[in-house]
Parts: C-alpha cells; sequence; structure tokens
C-alpha cells in the first residue's frame, strides 16, 4: 500500500511538473506573440549610427518609434523621423558574417522588437518641410525659413561662433507626397541639402517614413522625451500656399 500511494504521489508531481512547463511555454509563446504585434503594428526600437543627430539623439543611443505614424496619426514638422534610405542616401555595405547561433539569436529578438539590425538601413531626421512647403536658407540672420517665415531652431548644434543654420544656401519647394529633412547636427549632416544627385533629388517619400521617434531608451542617462517644438513651426502654415 505505501508503495502505491509513493508511486501515486510520484505520478502526481510528474503530472504536476508537466503542467507547470507547459504552463511556462504557453506564457513564452504568448509573450513572444504580443511582442511581435508590438513590434509590427505599434512601436518598435532602433539605435543611432551616426552622428548627424546630436545633440538631440547621440551616436549608439536607442530610441523607440510610434509606427501609428503617418499611417493613423499625421506627421508633423519638427518630428523626429525613421525612414528607409529612398536610393543613394547611404553607401552600398557588405552583409557582416555571423556565427549560427549568434545569427539566431539576433533574429529572434529583431522578431520581438528587442533587436534592429536593420537601423543601418535606415536614417533619422527631422522634418522641416511638409508637401508645398517652401524651405529657403539662409537669411541675413542666418535663419532658415518655410513658407516665409523664419525659424529659430533650439535643437540645432552648430560649431562654435557659427550662426548660420546651413553651410550651404538652398531655395527648395517640397513636391507632393515628399519630405524636407535635416539632422540636429547641421554641419556633420548628409540630409535632403546633399542628396540632390541622388534619384529623389533629396527628398524624402512619406512612404518611407517607418515611425516618429518619441523617446530615448537607452543609455538611461539619456532618457528623454524627443519633441517636435510646435512653437518653432508657429504661423508657417499661414504663410503656406
Amino acid at each position: 500500500m505505501d508503495m502505491d500511494r509513493a508511486g501515486s504521489v510520484s505520478a502526481r508531481r510528474k503530472k504536476s511538473t508537466l503542467l507547470f512547463l507547459r504552463d511556462l511555454l504557453v506564457i513564452f509563446m504568448v509573450a513572444v506573440l504580443v511582442s511581435f504585434l508590438i513590434k509590427t503594428f505599434l512601436i518598435r526600437s532602433f539605435f543611432i549610427p551616426s552622428q548627424s543627430m546630436e545633440q538631440t539623439l547621440v551616436m549608439d543611443d536607442r530610441i523607440i518609434v510610434n509606427e501609428l505614424v503617418p499611417e493613423v496619426t499625421p506627421i508633423t514638422r519638427g518630428d523626429v523621423v525613421v525612414f528607409k534610405d529612398p536610393g543613394g542616401w547611404l553607401p552600398a555595405r557588405e552583409e557582416a558574417q555571423q556565427p549560427p547561433l549568434i545569427a539566431a539569436v539576433d533574429w529572434f529578438l529583431a522578431f520581438v522588437g528587442l533587436s534592429a539590425p536593420d537601423s543601418n538601413d535606415h536614417l533619422v531626421k527631422r522634418i522641416i518641410g511638409l508637401p508645398g512647403d517652401h524651405v529657403v536658407c539662409c537669411n541675413a540672420l542666418g535663419q532658415l525659413s518655410v513658407n516665409g517665415v523664419p525659424l529659430d531652431e533650439p535643437y540645432v548644434a552648430l560649431p562654435p561662433g557659427e550662426t548660420k543654420v546651413s553651410r550651404d544656401d538652398f531655395d527648395e519647394v517640397v513636391p507632393d507626397d515628399s519630405l524636407w529633412v535635416m539632422g540636429d547636427n547641421r554641419y556633420n549632416s548628409k540630409d535632403s541639402r546633399y542628396n540632390g544627385e541622388t534619384p529623389l533629388e533629396g527628398f524624402v517619400p512619406i512612404d518611407n517614413v517607418v515611425g516618429r521617434a518619441f523617446v530615448v531608451s537607452w543609455p538611461v542617462d539619456h532618457w528623454s522625451w524627443l519633441g517636435n517644438y510646435p512653437e518653432t513651426f508657429a504661423g508657417v502654415d499661414e504663410g503656406a500656399g
């Protein structure tokens, strides 16, 4: 009888362990599915591959991007956006070969949105001009103007002693369904100004926008919300037309 009782207890323990492992597997799979859906439809992580957005974003910062922009939420001037290369902005590069195990782990982390191995295939800039905007630089004070309205741009980083917000002057009208984008580190950013020889002449199709960056998530001491400075672009709509 004691042996039967011991066997019964052992069987119950084994069954409990299997049920526990099953529940853990279900929880894990649900977490993976939820992470995948969030990454696919809501938010996604990217890292900053260059110095073009300093001091707003520092190289190797991680940012969280709202993927509802622009499909659900409209984009606005001043937004910091992540977008796919419109063609010719980024140099061709060879894919680095990884050991199979590391490649598998990286794929899984990318699948659930915890890694961003394709960050080097995307760019991060600030929207300055929307479709139809007349973007001009620079006036006598070194300012950029949109639709005739000079902008006071507190986010811009300039070399010491420099007051002109762009090394080179330009005068552009943004085509339909396109954007004019610039880096905050104005003297170290290959943005719309310096891609005029590419197929789309420096403009970024709105369809190429992956989303709007809204927070710096890593490192912890860089954590901050990313604003779009509506006061900077106040009155620009009234000047459109």
